[in-house]
């Protein structure tokens, strides 16, 4: 039974009813290849930036200035198929520059009732992406699309207006998101150079800024000695899982100064097995560190979740004493000075990881007053939870362009 062909996308615009194009891109395109242009720059597709000056790589690349000659013209609005497009569709260019002849350029035959910024979105719609794969052949160890095999690929768009429309909306959202993403990136800056600012540097015994009625120099201890209980969590097979029961906290589930609570994917064992292979139980409060990457010594506390918990044997639980604040410690251990020292004591084969020995003996300076340390602990906790805000809506903004991509689009 053939599967009758979708003619319109699940969610459209008001005033729109009319059934869009199925056309053979042979029929909208036309492969581009003007050459002879040897003085400009050259340019590169890349899978994170998209088109790019070649000289802007951080690689160092030696041109034949005979071979130029023979470098394809790029002009703004030009579509681009690497050799790898199959992985993230097709590249656009806003850029004027040469590019090599192992890329292919093409165009619209006839830009009108066209709207580019629209078919810039088609052409990375995971859907698109995977009817290229069809038509992909081999070069080396990776996949090619000829002009021709793109040229019997069916494309699907609306009219004029609503491809204005559908792309209008798109690219606020994509404005939205690189705000949010800027936001993200701003705030992690701010806080790794408050970092270096609210903890002493290497060898030194006071940091640059503090907070007022606090002078004394602060002191050198053993990790191992700022806790009640420093201890590896249990070896847990997957025989010993059951479905309920006690809670089996994971690497997974440990970000950097952030517990990853990942939903639907809980591990758990149940009373009876907590008892016959003896259990350490973790609670609320506990700091829990991963020895293995990425990265390795990784730490955040456990929030409360309402269960009991045990954690797994390449995590260390460190109870903090009395005298040592918590959210001090595990922001301590989100520093550049700890990460380097963890980096240099790792070992083992495939799964490198660091020792419980060594972090044990890893040196942290700490203020003597804990009050100084809870005012720099929570400050640090206020910073992250902004952080984790402005994710947190940047992944709502994502997971919304996802699917207005799925649902917007045949």
């Amino acid at each position: 039974m053939v599967k009758e062909e979708k003619k319109a996308p699940k969610l459209r615009f008001n005033g729109y009813t009319n059934d869009w194009e199925h056309v053979k891109s042979k029929y909208l395109f036309e492969n581009i290849s003007l050459k002879g242009f040897q003085d400009l720059p050259v340019l590169s597709v890349t899978q994170d930036k998209g088109v790019v000056y070649r000289d802007n790589l951080d690689i160092d690349i030696k041109y034949d200035l005979s071979t130029l000659k023979n470098y394809k013209l790029v002009q703004p609005g030009d579509f681009i198929i690497s050799l790898r497009s199959f992985q993230g569709g097709f590249e656009t260019s806003y850029l004027t520059g040469i590019t090599s002849p192992a890329y292919t350029i093409f165009n619209f035959i006839d830009n009108q009732d066209k709207d580019h910024a629209f078919w810039q979105y088609l052409f990375k719609r995971i859907d698109f992406i995977n009817s290229l794969k069809r038509v992909t052949f081999g070069i080396r160890d990776g996949k090619a699309i000829s002009f021709s095999q793109f040229g019997d690929v069916k494309v699907k768009y609306p009219s004029f207006d609503e491809q204005k429309h559908i792309a209008t909306a798109l690219t606020k959202l994509d404005n939205t998101i690189q705000l949010h993403e800027r936001k993200c990136e701003e705030l992690a800056l701010i806080k790794k150079a408050l970092l270096q600012k609210l903890f002493p540097k290497k060898d030194e015994f006071k940091p640059e800024v503090r907070y007022k009625n606090f002078s004394d120099t602060w002191e050198q201890r053993k990790l191992v000695s700022l806790f009640s209980k420093f201890t590896d969590g249990d070896w847990i097979e997957s025989k010993d899982q059951a479905n309920t029961g006690i809670r089996l906290i994971q690497t997974g589930n440990i970000g950097i100064t952030e517990f990853i609570n990942k939903f639907g994917n809980e591990k758990w064992i149940s009373e009876e097995t907590f008892k016959k292979l003896n259990c350490e139980e973790i609670f609320p409060g506990d700091i829990i560190i991963s020895r293995l990457p990425d990265p390795a010594g990784r730490a955040c506390i456990l929030p409360k979740l309402d269960t009991r918990m045990i954690t797994a044997v390449d995590c260390t639980i460190a109870r903090t004493s009395r005298e040592t604040s918590a959210e001090f410690i595990v922001q301590y251990l989100s520093t550049q000075t700890y990460f380097k020292y963890v980096q240099s004591c790792l070992a083992g084969g495939t799964r490198q990881r660091i020792s419980r020995k060594n972090l044990a003996n890893f040196n942290v300076s700490i203020p003597t007053e804990i009050n100084e340390q809870k005012q720099i602990g929570f400050f640090f906790k206020q910073l992250d939870t902004l952080i984790a805000l402005h994710k947190r809506k940047l992944e709502k903004l994502k997971q919304l362009k996802k699917f207005l991509l799925q649902n917007m689009f045949i």
